[in-house]
């Protein structure tokens, strides 16, 4: 069995042994807790440019189903697990995930104190890594020179407007690295959509006469993003029913005043308890949590705080006080991850049904 190694940019390296492809390859590391769902987490967008840590003791034991990807072509930098499972088959003839990772060139390593990596980047925090065949110090050289890209969206997001259609409410989803669950959520509750570029303008997605208009999860900061997003963004809150989450959550508050900032330590993973300060009801959503919203910066006559983190204090939720828009910053579809918040998406078709059965021109 191939030795590879994963080497961080402190100096630590882990030994461990490969499986997928023998690339080598440089990202941002971060560690997952989920228990289940590893198939969705390597295919989400989110994870652009990241080496993920499986803390999960067990990895590829299910084989892949071709109806749970989150995108067609994933954009991971590796794969770091404890075991490894290599279940070609079985009577759904689902690929394993060795030929998965092969497929798309996504290196992996098993052999691994994974829960010994997590505890070491809660105590360092966000940092670099390679996943290399020697870990020497040209490849720890090599690891320091490396700039990873501020573009994540633009790589990961559609270049042109594609539909998803059907025959009810009309919603124009604008893509930052858009996740296959929320499309599935719209489909299920029957809705026409239009997936347009992330750097669409108001006029552009407004031209598609949107009952309701979606803001969808991505990677990255959303700083990276030029104004001209918070721009179309501020627009079109005031035209139609906005839904934002993940990324969008984030780039919704920016263009409503707030301050975000990047958190010392990502949060991934699932089983998160949230609190909804209206109801003081207490749910578990999944995360892909790297920035956060500064609660001080909020400006409380525009916005208010619907929703709190219970492990770490951060806002998981806002909604405009003057429009039909809101936003959270986890996982409502629950792809994968508890299903508890779905009812927000249904919370959404309530607002357009409101909007469109109401002779009230205000929005």
């Amino acid at each position: 069995m191939t030795e590879r190694y994963l080497i961080l940019e402190d100096g630590s390296a882990y030994a461990g042994k490969a499986f997928g492809s023998l690339a080598t390859t440089t990202g941002e590391i971060v560690a997952n807790s989920t228990m289940n769902g590893y198939q969705e987490i390597i295919s989400n967008q989110i994870y652009h440019n990241q080496i993920i840590v499986f803390t999960q003791s067990s990895i590829g034991n299910t084989g892949l189903d071709q109806n749970a990807y989150e995108s067609i072509l994933p954009s991971a930098k590796g794969v770091i697990v404890r075991e490894y499972e290599n279940l070609a088959t079985d009577h759904f003839k689902r690929i394993s995930l060795d030929k998965y990772l092969k497929q798309h060139k996504i290196p992996g390593i098993y052999d691994v104190d994974t829960r010994e990596i997590r505890h070491h980047l809660q105590k360092r925090g966000n940092m670099k890594a390679s996943i290399v065949d020697v870990a020497d110090d040209h490849a720890f050289d090599q690891l320091h020179a490396t700039v990873l890209t501020n573009q994540q969206v633009a790589q990961v997001a559609t270049p042109k407007p594609f539909p998803n259609p059907d025959e009810g409410a009309n919603v124009v989803v604008v893509d930052f690295g858009l996740k296959s669950g929320i499309l599935r959520e719209l489909s299920h509750r029957d809705c026409n959509v239009t997936v347009v570029p992330w750097n669409f303008s108001a006029a552009q997605i407004l031209d598609l006469d949107p009952d309701g208009i979606v803001l969808s999860t991505g990677p990255g900061s959303p700083e990276n993003l030029p104004k001209s997003v918070l721009d179309m963004i501020t627009e079109v809150q005031s035209q139609a029913p906005l839904f934002a989450m993940g990324l969008g959550h984030e780039l919704f508050a920016l263009a409503n005043g707030a301050k975000v900032s990047q958190l010392t330590v990502e949060h991934h993973g699932s089983n998160h308890p949230i609190r909804e300060i209206i109801t003081n009801e207490i749910f578990f959503s999944g995360q892909e949590q790297g920035y956060a919203v500064d609660p001080k910066s909020i400006d409380h006559a525009k916005l208010f705080i619907t929703h709190i983190d219970l492990v770490n204090g951060t806002v998981q939720g806002l909604r405009h006080r003057d429009y039909p828009a809101f936003s959270v910053q986890f996982s409502p579809d629950g792809a994968p991850g508890p299903k508890d918040s779905v009812g927000l998406f249904d919370d959404f078709m309530e607002i357009m049904a409101r909007r469109r059965d109401s002779n009230d021109d205000r929005y």
